[in-house]
């Protein structure tokens, strides 16, 4: 599986950004598609994910009612609408994929196939 992630970007607090990660060589296996990110010297912290069988998405609650995380099967790309950014929200975006069981899902050891990463950048 490859995961190439784009979107990333400067915006100032208040604003917004959409990533979108697109995957190659997907199957059945890879049931969730994550977003997370991190910050230098901070552990990567789970920010959203989706199932790609219909499962309702989850999110962390520092993103709740700010970010929706959304897929498009046909093109295999997931994306992360975020809005009403804010400073806490700078860091490298990463998207994953895997089939971890349900409550490990937003643990970053639980997947196996990462993105490059994309920086989102926000200014207050």
């Amino acid at each position: 599986v490859q995961l190439q992630a784009s979107g990333g970007g400067l915006v100032q607090a208040g604003g917004f950004l959409r990533l979108s990660c697109t995957a190659s060589g997907l199957s059945f296996s890879n049931r969730y598609m994550v977003w997370f990110r991190q910050n230098p010297g901070k552990e990567r912290e789970f920010v959203a994910s989706i199932s790609r069988f219909g499962v309702t998405p989850s999110y962390a609650d520092s993103v709740k009612g700010r970010f929706t995380i959304s897929i498009n099967n046909a093109k295999n790309t997931v994306y992360l609408q975020m809005n009403s950014l804010n400073a806490e929200d700078t860091g490298f975006y990463y998207c994953a994929t895997g089939s971890p069981v349900s409550s490990h899902r937003y643990f970053p050891s639980a997947y196996s196939s990462w993105g490059q990463g994309t920086l989102v950048t926000v200014s207050s």
